[in-house]
C-alpha cells in the first residue's frame, strides 16, 4: 500500500524546471494579450453593437432584434447580396480550385528550371489585391482593353465586362479565381511533396499513366489539403470587397450584378453611418460560414471513414 502511495506521489519540480515553464508563460502572454485586445474585444464589441442603433456621432441606442429583423424581413438588398455572393462562391471555389490542383500537380514535377516556374507562378500572391485590381480594371475596359483586343482578333464581339451585370460578376470572377490560384497551388504543393515516392513507384510499375497515378493515388493522400483549402476558399470568397469595390466600384457594380456581402457591409458601415446594421449583417455573415465550415468539415471526416 505504501509503494502504491509512493509511485502516485509527483515529484517535485525542478528549478530549471519551472525556469522554463515561467520563461514558456512570458512567451505566451504577449501573444494572448494581443489577441484579447485586437480580436477578442472587437468581437465582443461587434456583437454588442449588433443590437444597438449607433451612427458614430450619437450615442449608441438599444434597439434588441431589430437589426436582424430588418436584415430577414425589411431588406431586399440582403438576398440580392445573398444570390450574388453564392453565385460568386460556386462561380471561383470550384474552377480555384481545380485549376489549383492541376498547377500543383505540374509544379510538382521534378525538371530543370523548375523553380523559376514556381517563382512566377506565386507572383499574384505577393501583389497587391487593389493594384491588381485596377490592372484588371483596364484590361477589362470595353473600349481600350486588352481582352476585348484579344477576343477582336478572333473575330469575337467587344464583351461588356464592366458595364453589364452579368458580365460584371464574370469578371469578378475571373479575377478572383487568378488571385486565388497562388495559394491553393502552394498549399497543395506543399502536401504533394510530402506524398511517398515508393507508393507512386508501385503504381508506374502496375502499369499506371501519369494521370491516373495523379487521381488514384497522388490526390486521395493530400485530402485533407484539399479539404482546407476548400474551406478557405469560401471562406475568402463570402468575404471578398478589395477586387470587387475596385473592380467595379461602391455602388456593387452595374444593377448591383456584383452587389455581395462585403459590398453591403461597406455601405451600411461607411457610406450609410449604420454601424448597429452592418455589426447585424457581419454576425450573421459569420454564421454562415461557420455552418458551412462544419459541414465540410464533416463532409470531409465521413469521406476518410
Amino acid at each position: 500500500m505504501t509503494a502504491v502511495q509512493e509511485r502516485t506521489i509527483p515529484r517535485p519540480r525542478s528549478g530549471l524546471t519551472r525556469k522554463r515553464a515561467a520563461a514558456g508563460r512570458r512567451f505566451i502572454v504577449p501573444n494572448l494579450l494581443a489577441v484579447l485586445i485586437f480580436l477578442l474585444i472587437p468581437l465582443a464589441f461587434s456583437l454588442y453593437l449588433s443590437f444597438q442603433r449607433w451612427d458614430l456621432f450619437h450615442p449608441p441606442r438599444f434597439v434588441g432584434i431589430q437589426n436582424y429583423r430588418r436584415l430577414f424581413t425589411g431588406d431586399r438588398m440582403f438576398y440580392v447580396a445573398l444570390v450574388n455572393t453564392v453565385i460568386f462562391t460556386v462561380a471561383t471555389v470550384v474552377p480555384a480550385v481545380v485549376i489549383s490542383l492541376a498547377v500543383a500537380g505540374a509544379l510538382n514535377a521534378k525538371v530543370k528550371g523548375i523553380g523559376f516556374f514556381r517563382s512566377v507562378m506565386f507572383l499574384p500572391l505577393v501583389s497587391s489585391v487593389a493594384a491588381m485590381a485596377v490592372v484588371w480594371h483596364y484590361m477589362f475596359d470595353s473600349d481600350i482593353g486588352v481582352v476585348n483586343a484579344i477576343l477582336g482578333w478572333f473575330g469575337i464581339p467587344a464583351v461588356p465586362w464592366l458595364t453589364d451585370p452579368h458580365w460584371a460578376l464574370v469578371s469578378l470572377c475571373v479575377v478572383s479565381i487568378w488571385k486565388s490560384v497562388p495559394f491553393a497551388a502552394a498549399v497543395l504543393l506543399a502536401a504533394m511533396q510530402g506524398v511517398p515516392e515508393d507508393l507512386i513507384d508501385a503504381a508506374k510499375i502496375d502499369g499506371a499513366g501519369g494521370f491516373r497515378r495523379f487521381i488514384s493515388v497522388v490526390v486521395p493522400l493530400i485530402r485533407p489539403a484539399l479539404g482546407f483549402v476548400f474551406v478557405i476558399s469560401i471562406i475568402n470568397s463570402f468575404q471578398v470587397f478589395d477586387q470587387a469595390y475596385v473592380l467595379t466600384g461602391g455602388a456593387g457594380g452595374p444593377e448591383s450584378g456584383t452587389y455581395i456581402f462585403g459590398m453591403m457591409l461597406f455601405q451600411n458601415a461607411f457610406q450609410f453611418d449604420d454601424l448597429g446594421y452592418a455589426s447585424a449583417l457581419a454576425w450573421v455573415l459569420f454564421a454562415i460560414l461557420l455552418l458551412l465550415t462544419y459541414l465540410q468539415l464533416r463532409m470531409g471526416r465521413r469521406g476518410e471513414q
